[in-house]
């Protein structure tokens, strides 16, 4: 354990494990241990997975897809974030469609 880092108890399934965690990122630590555990315990409790090794497998594989497929990151539309992309795109290439004709007349000057 580094010394900024203070020991934070949580439990997943019943069992405790003692993690390091610096103290200002302990609410979001624990709160992710809150839902990794109810994760696990919908699995265990749908009945077709034995195993807690299986069982956290199963949990991380879900948590990794809904990650993946999240429309919405730290807060933030990926979709607003890539429609705004695509408009200053196609305003910079209005912006610069005037350049196009002047390299036009440069690479073929007239005579």
């Amino acid at each position: 354990m580094s010394r900024d880092s203070k020991g934070l108890d949580i439990s997943i399934l019943g069992r405790d494990f003692r993690v390091a965690c610096p103290a200002s990122e302990q609410d979001a630590l624990l709160a992710a241990a809150e839902y990794l555990d109810s994760k696990m315990r919908e699995i265990r409790e749908q009945g077709k997975v034995i195993g807690v090794e299986r069982i956290a497998v199963m949990a991380a594989l879900n948590i990794a897809f809904e990650l993946q497929n999240k429309p919405k990151q730290n807060g933030v539309d990926i979709s607003v974030t890539e429609r705004r992309i695509e408009a200053m795109s196609g305003m910079i290439d209005e912006v610069l469609r005037p350049q196009d004709t002047l390299f036009d007349v440069l690479d073929n000057p007239v005579a």
